[in-house]
This record gives structure tokens, sequence and C-alpha cells, in this order.
């Protein structure tokens, strides 16, 4: 563990962590270098394309933005086709458009609706009825016109099927603010905890060639398109967090017999910004094997690579991938010592 007490000690209006939602430039790193224009990559809710896209689009500046992105992002006929055409086309600022069902009845309040009958409506539309029951939704709007709420405002209300609970997207935003800054302030640490909890597949050869290696087969992956297999396209994402992290001067060793853990990347106590990956990155060595060999080799090193296929469960092929990738070259192939 690192120690750090994360609901004490970071701050939620760190100016640096919120420039990563709309720039990489904290990171020490340009778009060009990483193929992104934020600096989200591998934050939880904020790292997809459809949202870095959002970020892109509305340049939040405030931690109250990025809750009302989040609500944006995981209400259902919210973002699309609804609240982002207003933005866009100047009917309404982002401001003043709702976010999440909280919204809804705080601006009919401020609108000057009773708060009861403001909290009925918005519970009405967060449930998407507007559409399944329009004679009471047209009750509703007749009342929002006393007072006169925009039309812009009804009509937007009327076209959501699902609204997400500011506390949720509370919840979110604080998350996704304490990851960001591990990854800003503590990257060995934010990278080490990435890849070994959120991404399964790798192209563990091309990340321990580094920056160049990673980047060229990123590249050759996007440019399959849909004829990339599914293998291909789960390891896309680790690659371009990897080209990331590369970029940042982090670098990933090749893996150890002696030094690397079954599942989780480790940081590499003799070099400087290094991580050692676990063996089961290496392409088709599964999580049970890998934990085999961890066992084993706490019991007693390996001898041989004869040794290690036979107590760490490890097939012939993997066997021989691992010769290729020169993680056993020390290892003799048998126990056996010749005398000549």
């Amino acid at each position: 563990t690192t120690g750090i007490d994360i609901k004490n000690e970071i701050p939620f209006d760190d100016k640096n962590i919120i420039s990563l939602f709309t720039s990489p430039k904290a990171l020490g790193v340009t778009e060009e270098h990483i193929l992104c224009k934020t600096g989200t990559l591998g934050i939880p809710e904020f790292g997809t394309n459809f949202a870095i896209n959002m970020l892109l689009e509305i340049k939040p500046t405030h931690f109250a933005d990025l809750v009302k992105i989040a609500g944006l992002s995981h209400g259902t006929n919210v973002w699309q086709g609804n609240v982002r055409d207003l933005i866009v086309n100047n009917v309404a600022s982002f401001n003043e458009v709702v976010g999440c069902r909280d919204d809804i009845m705080v601006s009919l309040i401020n609108y000057g609706l009773d708060p009861s009958r403001a909290f009925k409506i918005s519970e009405f539309v967060r449930k998407g009825k507007a559409k399944k029951e329009p004679d009471a939704w047209n009750e509703h709007v007749a009342y929002m016109r006393e007072f006169s709420v925009p039309e812009w405002f009804i009509e937007c209300c009327r076209k959501i099927e699902y609204m997400f609970p500011k506390a949720h997207a509370c919840a979110y935003v604080m998350s996704a603010i304490r990851i960001a800054w591990f990854k800003l302030y503590h990257p060995l640490w934010y990278y080490a905890a990435y890849f070994s909890i959120r991404e399964d597949d790798f192209d563990i050869e091309a990340m321990i060639k580094g920056y160049n290696s990673i980047k060229a087969r990123y590249e050759d992956l996007l440019a399959k398109g849909y004829e990339a297999t599914n293998k291909e396209t789960n390891i896309i994402g680790s690659l371009h967090v990897a080209m990331e992290a590369t970029a940042r001067g982090i670098k990933f060793a090749p893996i150890s017999i002696e030094k690397s853990d079954a599942n989780r990347f480790v940081l590499d106590d003799e070099h400087e910004n290094t991580l050692i990956p676990p063996f089961s990155t290496i392409d088709g060595l599964g999580a049970a094997v890998a934990t085999t060999i961890v066992e084993e080799r706490q019991k007693q090193p390996f001898l041989s690579k004869e040794d290690l296929q036979r107590r760490g469960k490890v097939s012939k092929t993997l066997i021989d991938k691992m010769v290729s990738m020169g993680i056993i070259d020390q290892l003799p192939d048998s126990n056996q010592l010749s005398l000549f």
C-alpha cells in the first residue's frame, strides 16, 4: 500500500488534476505523444472515446462540471440528440441544462414551481414517463408553462428516458479525481495498479521494447479496424495506456523468473521508473499456472527449464515461448550435470 489517506490527503480542487480532463499537458506529454487530447486515459468513466469527446466539447473547469458530465454520460436519451444539441446550437448553455435528475427539480424550483410539484415532475421525467404517459405529461407541461418554463427545457425533459442521480455522479467523480491524482503525482503506482487490475490482455513484448514499438503496434491494430481479432481489439486499450506511460518515462522490464509476480505488475527496486510485468501477461499462460510458478519459486528456486516445466506445471509450448522471450536463458535445460 502507498500509505496515503485518500479521504483526507487528496484535494478535489487541484487545478493540475482538473486540467487533465481537457489536456495531457500536466502529464508532461503532448497530444501527439499519446494520441489523445486529454489526460484521462485509464481514468474510470472519463477514459473512453465517448467520454473524452464530451470533455473536449464541454471543457470542464470545476468539480461541478465533471459531476454534470458524469450524469449526462450515464443517462438515457440525455446527451446525444438532446442536451448536446441544445449546447451546440446555442439554445442553452452548459450551466443551464440538466445533467442529473436532481437538476430538474432544482431548475423547476428556480423557475418558481412549488417544490413538491417540482419533485414530482423530476421523478416523472427521470423514470422516462413523459413518453409513456402522455396525458399526465401534458398536465405537467401546462403547469410548467404557467411559470414560463422555457420550451427547450420542457422538450428536453420529454425526451429523457432515464437520469442518473447526482449522488452517484459525485461518487464517480470523487473516485476519478483520486485516481487522476495518483496518475499525475505518483505515476509508477498508478500504472502498476492500472495494468494489474483493469487490463487482461497485453502485447507484453511490444511493451518491453518501449515507446516506439508500442506506438507502432497500436497504430497497426487501429488500422485493422473491423478486421482485428477480439484478442487484438482487447490489446488496443492496454497498448494506449502503455504508450502514455512510456512517453512519461516509465519502462517495462523483461519478465523475470526471479522477480515477476503471478498476476500483478510490481515496482522494480533496482531500476528507477520501471515496472516488472507478471507471468500472466505471457500470451497463453493463465492465472493458475502463473500462481503455481510463484508458489513453487518461493519454495525453492528453479534449477532448470525441466524443473520449471515440472514444478510450475508449464507446458512445453510455453517453455519455448519463455525461451524466445529471453526469460529463462540463464536456466540449463535439465537438472543433470555434465562432467565433460
